[in-house]
């Protein structure tokens, strides 16, 4: 009876997986084959394949919508964030979960905090602040909100990754006459890899779709982001009419991501499962 009842929860498990995966998996696929559409096709025929693949319709995304100059501001806003994000969660979280100095829970609980602030709550005073900085409309300005905004949750995420790590490659390596930041370059940082993919996949993902920082502190369109970029884009189609080029557009914003998560998504759910282990 009871192998009767779990067969039946496994089967209906995977049903509804199954609905799910066609849930987030064909938006995707109509939004590809529709980017070789002409602008007829896509209204008319919405959800016939296109009779002629429309190449051109990729051309003038990348040059007359300048989706190509949004990519590059978002390469040059979120590659450098995300490498100084990496680098300074681990070295924070690597002190909180290696050491015992007072103040240490103090510390990671005021990281903690940040976690349970609203980013919609900050946006004014954060205005003023770059600002009063005169980092408006510049790529630094942009790049440090977003590796404050990504702090909180990796060093909370990091700082249980190396909890898992065995303290007794630590006390060699101290043996061995290595100093610390011989220990955490050379050892404990190569041990970390998987939590550091993962949480780089997880920052690389939230900065590459941020929408609501780069609105309000970015208004130079030679600045955009993609985001920026292809909300500018939408409204134009309401005059413009060149909706292919703008699916066009999204499949091409789609790619750096898929990619990214086709190569590294084995060391993703290695890394999480090992994060998870402990707090």
């Amino acid at each position: 009876m009871l192998n009767q009842d779990n067969r039946i929860l496994t089967i209906f498990s995977q049903i509804i997986l199954i609905f799910w995966s066609l849930a987030v998996v064909f938006p995707m696929v109509w939004m590809v084959y529709s980017s070789f559409k002409t602008d007829q096709e896509l209204f008319f025929s919405p959800w016939a394949p296109p009779e002629t693949l429309q190449w051109d319709n990729f051309a003038r995304a990348w040059t007359s919508a300048h989706i190509g100059e949004y990519l590059l501001n978002t390469f040059i806003v979120v590659i450098p964030a995300l490498l100084i994000t990496l680098l300074v969660s681990a070295m924070a979280a690597y002190v909180i979960a290696r050491f015992e100095f007072p103040g240490n829970k103090f510390l990671f609980y005021l990281f903690l905090a940040g976690m349970l602030f609203p980013v919609f709550l900050a946006l004014m005073p954060l205005f003023a602040l770059i600002n009063n900085l005169g980092l408006l409309n510049t790529y630094i300005g942009l790049i440090i909100v977003y590796i404050a905004y990504s702090l909180p949750f990796t060093i909370f995420f990091l700082t249980g990754f190396f909890k898992t790590l065995p303290s007794q490659l630590h006390e060699a390596a101290i043996i061995d006459g290595a100093n610390q930041y011989q220990v955490f370059f050379l050892v404990m940082l190569p041990l970390s890899s998987p939590g550091l993919i993962s949480m780089g996949i997880f920052n690389f993902l939230g900065m590459w779709n941020q929408f609501v920082l780069p609105l309000v502190l970015v208004s130079d369109e030679s600045k955009y982001v993609l985001s920026q970029g292809l909300a500018f884009m939408l409204f134009k189609q309401f005059y413009e009419n060149d909706w292919s080029a703008l699916f066009a557009a999204l499949t091409i914003v789609m790619i750096p991501t898929f990619i990214v998560y086709i190569i590294f998504q084995g060391q993703i759910q290695k890394g999480l499962t090992t994060g998870a282990l402990k707090g």
